[in-house]
């Protein structure tokens, strides 16, 4: 079997997917959809991700070419996609065997293709979030150095790009679902094992916290400026106030001198 799991720059509705591929999605893992037919196995997260399983890969590609979306290589693709191979083994003497460059399933149920859907639709997450860093990073990195040349007129600029890094932490922390145990998982024993495994193999968690820890930097590296943005600010003030006074005195002495 195939997996392709890609991310949506635009959103797309479980309605409009259930047209175009004449399937029905049902509610499933944390607020996402899922359904199947006789070709096809459709996972939809809620952080708009879609993943799409399949015996052959013509299917797969068939089906996303019904919603408007074309696939490229990986560095042209502007929708950021991971795929992996899914083997059925009956011989297996465990449930699952997943490493880095397959998956093998004793048998494919419906929960196990669910979990390995959601696993990797986190990690293509993961992905996009990860490559926003790298922009934020830069972007930091621009205004630490620039920071000499801070004028009060940019402190507006500052202070929208501080709103873009606390809705990114937001976002990572609330749609990723990285860090509560997917509701699915609390009565399925062999489903939390599948999972814990693809989350090691994928680095799920170590992704997550350097994601997070990138983003607490970037955090103190602004406040940093505002800090000295705000110290200018007063300073800027005490100095009109001092030259007030003195405007003050110069009129009453003139004033006393007449």
């Amino acid at each position: 079997m195939n997996l392709l799991s890609l991310y949506l720059d635009q959103p797309l509705s479980h309605a409009k997917i259930e047209y175009a591929l004449d399937i029905i999605l049902l509610k499933g893992f944390e607020n996402g959809y899922y359904g199947q037919n006789t070709l096809l196995h459709v996972a939809l997260s809620p952080f708009r991700v879609l993943t799409l399983i399949s015996e052959e890969k013509k299917e797969i590609i068939a089906a996303l070419d019904k919603l408007g979306i074309t696939l490229h290589t990986e560095e042209e693709s502007s929708h950021p996609y991971q795929d992996y191979p899914i083997l059925i083994d009956p011989a297996l003497t465990t449930s699952f065997s997943v490493t880095n460059e397959a998956i093998t399933l004793k048998d494919a149920s419906l929960i196990s293709l669910n979990i390995i859907a959601l696993a990797i639709s986190q990690s293509v997450g993961l992905e996009v979030y990860e490559h926003r860093l790298e922009i934020l990073f830069t972007q930091s990195r621009r205004i630490v150095e620039s920071i000499h040349t801070f004028s009060m007129a940019r402190r507006s600029h500052l202070l929208k790009f501080t709103k873009q890094l606390a809705l990114t932490r937001h976002d990572m922390v609330s749609n990723l679902l990285l860090l509560d145990k997917p509701n699915i998982l609390w009565d399925e024993e062999e489903a939390e094992s599948l999972y814990n495994r693809l989350a090691f193999v994928l680095e799920l968690y170590d992704r997550h916290e350097i994601a997070l820890s990138k983003l607490s930097q970037i955090k103190e590296d602004v406040m940093l400026v505002m800090d000295l943005i705000n110290h200018k600010r007063s300073e800027f003030l005490e100095w009109i106030i001092i030259v007030l006074i003195g405007v003050e005195i110069v009129m009453g002495l003139m004033e006393w001198f007449r």
